[in-house]
């Protein structure tokens, strides 16, 4: 009769999602081979700072030379910094349309897909113009925000990783 009896073994575990298993175990592991919370927020905050850059393709870029150069976690930062790239193509367009507004000083201008397909049918100097000022406005303004936020995402993720680091000091203890 107890082999019909369900055991802890016997129990399904829980479905992990997606989200738990590509960003928070691996944040996780990092805590646990020894990277400070300190330094796990300062990567964090980085990552989503050069995540959310608004010029494809420099991404992997800035987020290795400033791991690098601050030395921080290089796979860390770059696991941070690609999560963000849904939200960084979601930001793309409206940074653009914004800093294209902010380079001509001109509030009536607007960065739109007529617009450049006309610049690059009749006149690719004129498009490539228009692109490059977006584009130098979008990094401005990408800037200005990532200058007040990296240090407020820091701030506040900083004494949640060193709960998290407590808390695996304190599970580690208990199984041992």
């Amino acid at each position: 009769m107890s082999d019909f009896l369900p055991t802890s073994s016997d129990t399904p575990a829980q479905p992990v999602s997606w989200f738990r298993r590509r960003a928070i175990e691996p944040l996780l592991n990092l805590l646990r081979q020894g990277l400070s919370p300190r330094q796990l927020a300062l990567t964090v905050s980085l990552g989503i700072a050069f995540g959310l850059v608004p010029l494809l393709g420099v991404t992997t870029l800035l987020a290795t030379a400033g791991a690098v150069r601050l030395r921080l976690n290089v796979a860390a930062m770059l696991l941070v910094s690609h999560l963000m790239s849904p939200v960084q193509l979601l930001l793309m367009i409206p940074l653009l349309q914004w800093g294209e507004r902010l380079i001509s000083h001109n509030t009536n201008s607007a960065l739109t897909l007529e617009k450049l397909r006309y610049y690059f049918a009749e006149d690719w100097a004129g498009g490539l113009q228009v692109l490059w000022r977006a584009e130098l406005g979008a990094l401005v303004l990408w800037l200005g925000i990532s200058v007040l936020v990296v240090p407020v995402l820091f701030v506040a993720l900083r004494p949640l990783f060193a709960r998290l680091a407590a808390r695996q000091k304190a599970k580690a203890t208990l199984s041992a």
